[in-house]
Order: C-alpha cells, then sequence, then structure tokens
C-alpha cells in the first residue's frame, strides 16, 4: 500500500513540476509580448508628438494666411 502511495505522489509531484514548468514559458512569452508592446507605445506616442507638433505648425501657417488675407480685404 505504502509503494503504490509513493508512486501516486511521485506522480502528482513529477505533474506539478511540469505545469510549473509550462507556467514559466508562459510566463517569459507574456513578458516578450509585454516588452514588444511597450516599445510599440513607444513609437507610437513619439509619432503622435510629431503629428501634433506638425498639426501646429500647419495650424500656425493658415492662420497667419489668414490674417494675411484679412489685412488684403
Amino acid at each position: 500500500m505504502s509503494l503504490e502511495l509513493l508512486s501516486q505522489l511521485e506522480n502528482k509531484i513529477q505533474a506539478t513540476l511540469e505545469n510549473i514548468e509550462l507556467l514559466k514559458m508562459e510566463l517569459d512569452e507574456e513578458k516578450q509580448k509585454n516588452e514588444a508592446l511597450v516599445l510599440q507605445q513607444q513609437e507610437l506616442t513619439q509619432k503622435n508628438q510629431q503629428l501634433q507638433h506638425d498639426l501646429n505648425s500647419w495650424s500656425d501657417k493658415v492662420n497667419g494666411l489668414v490674417g494675411l488675407l484679412n489685412n488684403e480685404i
């Protein structure tokens, strides 16, 4: 009876260790995905800032031209 219990315990321990290893692998994958998403977020933030700058620049130019037109009228 005790050999059977030890065998069952060994099987459960082995299954648990395998499960832990799988979870570690999944965690590593999620960490890599997170790093990629952080990089993508940084790139998009930079692009957004550049686009905001461009928009402000164009807005200033348009307002300047409208001001010139108003002065001519």
